[in-house]
């Protein structure tokens, strides 16, 4: 039976008001973060026209934009809001034209399109954080391996690396990311698309480098579609209430969590309990040969 799911609530944060909470439900991201830049860039040109020097305008607009960090859902998102203005003051130049910012605002939105910003921001994996799967998880030759949400490239030359005959593949809702990830990466096959929409079945392993509230949703779909045998593998984040069946040192980026889909079961999947999965990693070469059909 087709399993639904919904967003992943974030823990509300110490010291955040019921009244910002609520308003965090009402405004999806990446709304939360335009609305703070607007009102601080707002905030900034009323400065400067009641004769405020320019020290003062930026420090007040830069404090307006950390008060309104209570709008983001999680922490990391916190620091984009209340870093947002003064990053981008510091590096247009306070003095900056209109026309500048407005250029600068279709560049980032061509690169970075809003319905990217729901998954996670621009972070490339480092290549020395995936090498243990080169001893940990060896795959056959022919194994087809995805790197959902690509970007340009970082992580689908690392896997490359450790598994030089897998047939690399690689998703990016990014027009421009996926078109640098093609150049970047000519021995893999890339698609500019939607993560969540691409099918993952008849892929031996999905790599992905996303953010803490994506992963129970990542597991439901790797369950639902994903051969017995195959594996979800994530950088840094870990599936909440389920323990990994491979979990490597993963250098600065903390481990990497491996996760060996199960014979399937007519079971619903429960994603916020502790849910059971057979088999511990290999001790061999695993793969297309390995499936169950």
């Amino acid at each position: 039976m087709p399993v639904k799911h919904g967003p992943i609530p974030f823990p509300t944060a110490r010291g955040r008001s019921p009244g910002a909470a609520r308003l965090r439900m009402r405004l999806p991201w990446p709304l939360p973060a335009v609305l703070a830049w607007l009102l601080a860039w707002l905030a900034f040109a009323a400065g400067r026209s009641m004769g405020l020097g320019l020290p003062l305008a930026w420090l007040a607009a830069s404090l307006l934009g950390a008060a309104l960090a209570v709008l983001a859902p999680t922490r990391w998102r916190l620091l984009l809001v209340a870093g947002g203005f003064p990053l981008s003051a510091l590096a247009l130049g306070v003095q900056a034209s209109p026309w500048l910012w407005a250029l600068a605002a279709g560049v980032l939105l061509l690169a970075y399109p809003l319905r990217a910003w729901g998954d996670a921001p621009f972070f490339p994996t480092p290549v020395a954080a995936l090498r243990p799967l080169a001893a940990a998880l060896p795959l056959v030759p022919g194994a087809r391996v995805l790197d959902a949400g690509c970007g340009i490239g970082h992580g689908m030359r690392a896997l490359r690396g450790i598994w030089p005959q897998a047939q690399m593949h690689g998703i990016e809702w990014s027009l421009p990311m996926a078109w640098l990830c093609r150049l970047r990466c000519r021995f893999a096959r890339v698609e500019r698309g939607d993560m969540w929409a691409q099918s993952w079945a008849g892929f031996d392993a999905v790599y992905l480098f996303q953010r803490p509230e994506s992963m129970a949703r990542a597991y439901v779909k790797a369950r639902a579609e994903m051969a017995p045998g195959a594996w979800l593998l994530s950088l840094e984040f870990d599936v909440p209430g389920v323990p990994p069946d491979l979990c490597l040192p993963a250098g600065p980026r903390g481990a990497l969590h491996g996760y060996r889909m199960p014979a399937r079961t007519h079971a619903a999947l429960n994603v916020g309990a502790r849910m059971p999965i057979e088999g511990l990693h290999p001790q061999g070469r695993v793969g297309r040969a390995e499936r169950q059909t």
